[in-house]
């Protein structure tokens, strides 16, 4: 079988058609940035506390002492889930008596938010945390509904390889964009939770699909002098631009249901190139953003900021050094300040937003090499399916990221210990792989095999073989890199 890459010479590197190739397949992928990650404005929590109903009849003395306080980060507030027996306090009312000086307020009967919520608007006029109330008892659904988004990326990574080398990778492109915009419009009027959870669920399906036809088409059409480029500087950059939108789209847009539809709407450009044409650390960051110290929308817009730079680093690092060592370095760097982060004093907040940061920088280099990694170890025959297959095992760290950011919530340094050790984790084990750099992309089964690193011998070899090879060394060796 003659070489892929020889066969397609008489293209040209860079000429008129790859240029084309290159930024329309690139900007395809701008929905992605900010469509997965919208949750974080979409599901963000505002400041809450119990309800108290106008007909109560109670004194704004009495008013402003019904809510107990409790001890949060050290300091004295309101509860978000508790207030005192509301008809105690207007028996009290009635009687004249005051809180604190007539009546020990600690003394008193508790009960939960039987009449809602009431919550702050500084930050975010509407959410589905708001609408649905998605709090106290009910706080898990907001990490289920992004892990949920995650489940179906998992899903989208089994099937849509395999509907790639069915159908074709420009059908299923497309296919999965329609997929993508269409469900995110239908998600815009959702009436209950459930019904927005499943939605997102199928938009994640649809994502992920679109996103791994379009870095695997990209991949096979371009030469090998662009591939590295393609597969950085332009599907990551172009996605890393989307993601630096979103926090813009949000600032302006703090309703829910608006905000959403402003973000699919854009989908809908993606629709005239049909004519032209990595993971518990990178999502755990980015779905941890309003925790951090400072504005949420600067957070949101720095997290998206960092990835320029680390998705250049990782083209420079593609280009002139081993896979494996970059990746790993990439890891442990992602990995061991994510780890350091606790020792930071909590007064110095800069320093812990810029350790966060950096942690980011590391695991996004490490999330752009490894998608190029994995394209240049499986052969052409399977490889839409080998990096789907791939992504759809990144997708269980997806899956289980928003609950890492939900144990914050008990200890703010956790999800970075876990985050961090896991990426060290990684970044060990990333030095066992087999090596791919200078190599031409396998085309076969068989060429996968003689990948640096891997020692391969067929299965049948009889003994005039065994024997040939004993006395010529060196001829077999030759076949293999």
């Amino acid at each position: 079988m003659r070489d892929y890459d020889e066969v397609t010479a008489f293209l040209g590197e860079w000429g008129r058609f790859q240029r084309l190739v290159f930024f329309l397949l690139s900007a395809s992928i701008i929905p992605n940035g900010f469509n997965g990650l919208s949750i974080v404005f979409m599901a963000g929590t505002p400041e809450h506390r119990c309800a108290v109903p106008s007909g109560a009849n109670l004194s704004e003395e009495w008013l402003n002492a019904s809510i107990p306080l409790e001890l949060r980060g050290g300091q004295a507030v309101p509860s978000r889930c508790r207030r005192y027996r509301l008809a105690a306090l207007v028996n009290l009312s009635a009687l004249g008596l005051r809180p604190g000086s007539d009546v020990e307020l600690e003394s008193l009967e508790q009960e939960p938010c039987r009449d809602g919520w009431e919550y702050s608007r500084d930050v975010y006029h509407s959410t589905i945390v708001t609408e649905w109330n998605l709090v106290c008892d009910n706080d898990w659904k907001g990490p289920l509904s992004t892990s949920l988004f995650f489940v179906g990326v998992l899903l989208g990574s089994f099937i849509s390889g395999q509907l790639s080398d069915k159908f074709g990778r420009k059908n299923v492109l497309f296919a999965t964009l329609a997929m993508q915009t269409g469900f995110s419009f239908i998600q815009v009027f959702s009436t209950s939770w459930e019904m927005f959870s499943v939605l997102f669920m199928l938009v994640g399906m649809g994502q992920i699909s679109n996103y791994v036809a379009a870095f695997v088409l990209g991949t096979e059409i371009l030469g090998q002098s662009i591939r590295v480029l393609f597969c950085t500087l332009g599907v990551c950059i172009f996605y890393a631009f989307g993601y630096m939108l979103l926090p813009l789209f949000a600032y302006f847009i703090r309703d829910w249901r608006m905000l959403l539809l402003a973000l699919t709407l854009p989908g809908l450009l993606c629709i005239p190139l049909w004519w032209m044409i990595i993971s518990v650390g990178y999502f755990g960051l980015s779905l941890d953003t309003p925790n951090l110290h400072g504005d949420v929308y600067v957070n949101c817009f720095l997290s998206a900021v960092i990835e320029v730079p680390a998705y250049i680093i990782s083209w420079l690092l593609l280009r002139n050094l081993p896979r494996r060592y970059s990746m790993a370095a990439a890891l442990f760097l992602g990995g061991c300040v994510l780890l350091f982060i606790q020792l930071v004093p909590s007064h110095i907040r800069p320093l812990s937003i810029l350790l966060v940061m950096l942690g980011k920088f590391g695991i996004t280099s490490a999330f752009a090499i490894v998608y190029v990694y994995t394209a240049e170890l499986y052969p052409t025959v399977v490889r839409n399916m080998g990096v789907g297959a791939s992504s759809m095992a990144s997708r269980l760290g997806s899956i289980l990221s928003p609950y890492f950011v939900y144990l914050g919530a008990y200890d703010r340094f956790l999800p970075y210990i876990l985050m961090g050790s896991l990426t060290v984790l990684s970044g060990i084990l990333t030095l066992f792989l087999p090596e791919s750099y200078g190599v031409p992309l396998p085309d076969t089964i068989d060429q996968m095999l003689l990948v640096k690193g891997l020692e391969y011998r067929p299965a049948s070899r009889n003994k005039r073989g065994s024997k040939e090879e004993e006395e010529n060394p060196e001829i077999f060796k030759s076949t293999v890199f």
